[in-house]
């Protein structure tokens, strides 16, 4: 079970220390939650960098607030913006694809792996191959490039911790499990805003109606992807480069609380179950802290109060985007990274009014089947290959919707 070997790294010492960190994707959702969760308990972090895609004003900010050494953005245009909004301070400034990397591989305690979608690949890697501990809230690094990214955690010892809500549930249910011991990993699902909606209406359904989640407060791309519960296929191809855990041996239940994330059926009959109010201040907190545990304004559970916590199976009818990821990754080799690029290209034109919401899901149906009929989807030995066949992947998917 990789992602649950113990973070040997974090000793006595390095807990008697403030802990260095580099946080990619600062700007976004995840992001900011982390600076949140940092300024609670600043006297027990020291930032090295912080890195944001395009937003030079938060960046700034962020980079101030936490007092970090280095800010980093990703949109070289940004690079003269953010220069004068850190004019007077001592951070160090850097732009470009090649400086997020660098920022990633800095001698750090922790890298946190928070930037959305593909553009986090290769950042991610660099941290992972340079023997860094990783919290990865990025599920597309394991999604596009699973079988390369285990690997560099394998040969240069760090190790990922899951920062996802779910992952992050599953991790701390596992203790210290063995994986043969383990018959179901279940991961939860609100439903996202369709839930109890028709086919006709989910069809008929605007980005705005899309990006209304009911629980969660997440950015635009995950968002729709939870929509249609793509997200949580994602999450479990996730999973099972995570845990090592085959698709068998994975579920998703729909649980519209939000409350109960992940759960683990073990062989003995019994079900162990990680539970908390739907705030990514938890999860953040616990891999911040591991294997401490840091303090957070996180709102406390009263089960009493809740009073009921309900479960159901997910409708493949109205949610087919679960049904196309669960058989991506059975089908395996390089089709979970088909199936990431299609998303990423289908959701991107549903945001801007082009396809319909049900389209998303045809569309990187179509892509995989392309892929396998012509043997495309060839597994990636390195994250350039990887990277590589999610190229060819975003101009097929764009040539049949042309």
């Amino acid at each position: 079970m990789r992602a649950t070997s113990a973070l040997s790294q974090f000793d006595a010492a390095q807990s008697a220390r403030p802990r260095r960190l580099v946080i990619l994707g600062a700007t976004g959702s995840v992001g900011r939650t982390t600076r949140s969760v940092i300024l609670n308990s600043p006297e027990k972090f020291d930032v090295e960098a912080v890195a944001g895609g395009q937003d030079v004003e938060a960046l700034a900010q962020t980079a101030i607030a936490l007092r970090a050494r280095r800010a980093v953005i990703a949109d070289a245009a940004g690079y003269q913006a953010l220069r004068a909004a850190l004019a007077g301070t001592s951070i160090i400034v850097s732009a470009g694809t090649e400086a997020m990397c660098e920022a990633a591989a800095l001698p750090s305690d922790m890298v946190i792996g928070a930037i959305a979608g593909t553009a986090g690949v290769r950042p991610t890697y660099a941290a992972v191959a340079a023997g860094r501990n990783v919290a990865l809230a990025n599920k597309e690094c394991l999604v596009c490039a699973g079988g390369p990214f285990m690997r560099a955690v394998q040969r240069s010892g760090g190790q990922l911790l899951p920062m996802d809500s779910e992952h992050n549930a599953i991790f701390q249910a596992l203790g210290g499990a063995h994986p043969d011991t383990i018959e179901r990993m279940i991961l939860t699902a609100s439903g996202g805003p369709f839930r109890t909606w028709s086919n006709e209406a989910i069809a008929n359904a605007t980005p705005e109606q899309a990006l209304a989640h009911p629980n969660w407060l997440m950015g635009p791309k995950v968002t729709i992807d939870s929509a249609g519960l793509m997200n949580k296929g994602l999450e479990v191809i996730e999973a099972h480069f995570l845990f090592g855990v085959d698709a068998g041996r994975l579920d998703v239940l729909v649980h519209p609380q939000s409350i109960v994330h992940g759960l683990i059926s073990f062989a003995d009959g019994a079900i162990i179950a990680g539970l908390a109010h739907p705030d990514m201040a938890v999860p953040i907190a616990h891999c911040l802290g591991y294997p401490d545990r840091l303090s957070t304004q996180a709102r406390r559970l009263d089960l009493a109060e809740i009073g009921t916590l309900t479960f159901e199976r997910p409708d493949s009818a109205r949610f087919p985007a679960l049904g196309v990821a669960m058989d991506a990754l059975r089908h395996g080799e390089g089709l979970p990274t088909v199936l990431n690029a299609a998303n990423e290209v289908a959701v991107d034109l549903f945001l801007q009014r082009r396809i319909g919401f049900q389209e998303i899901a045809r569309i990187v149906a179509k892509t995989c089947e392309q892929a396998i009929a012509d043997g495309s989807a060839r597994e990636a030995q390195s994250i350039d290959e990887a990277l590589a066949v999610d190229h060819v992947s975003r101009e097929r998917c764009r040539t049949l919707l042309a």
